[in-house]
């Protein structure tokens, strides 16, 4: 049977309350550095960043725990790619083109409307090609758009 005298059961005590205080040493700063650079990926402010990580440096676990209930939502990156789904949704809701006069779903070749027979664009004199309604000049070929022509002869009579 082993027997510990009172000196060597002081040594393990002694170590064991070492390695204990090592340990919460390493977690207090890891949760220090994880703070901070989880707020620097969920804020551009600097001020923002260090004082999280003050926060958990001077209260340690009650620190991180009040850090966790008031962080940002969403990371920086997460919010540009939030922003540029929003942008992308919105550009294919402008993009797709509706009749002046009925407002259903028109195509881009169409020169008239289907529905209602609103006139949607206008044939280019030159190469034929549909053109949009304000347009001077086909951007294809460079002919003056139909009309311009009368509209330039009215303007100067």
């Amino acid at each position: 049977m082993i027997q510990l005298d009172p000196v060597s059961l002081q040594n393990y005590a002694i170590a064991g309350v070492a390695l204990i205080g090592a340990f919460l040493a390493a977690l207090w700063a890891a949760l220090v550095v994880w703070t901070f650079r989880d707020m620097r990926a969920r804020s551009r402010d600097f001020f923002a960043q260090l004082l999280a990580a003050i926060v958990v440096l001077v209260l340690n676990i009650p620190g991180f725990i009040v850090y966790l209930i008031l962080r940002p939502r969403e990371t920086v990156a997460e919010g540009y790619a939030r922003s540029l789904e929003e942008e992308a949704l919105l550009q294919s809701i402008e993009e797709r083109p509706f009749c002046p006069g009925c407002n259903r779903l028109t195509r881009p070749a169409w020169l008239v409307c289907p529905h209602c027979q609103t006139l949607l664009r206008k044939t280019c004199s030159q190469c034929k090609q549909p053109l949009e309604l304000n347009w001077n000049i086909c951007p294809l070929c460079s002919a003056p758009a139909p009309g311009r022509e009368a509209r330039a002869a009215i303007d100067s009579g």
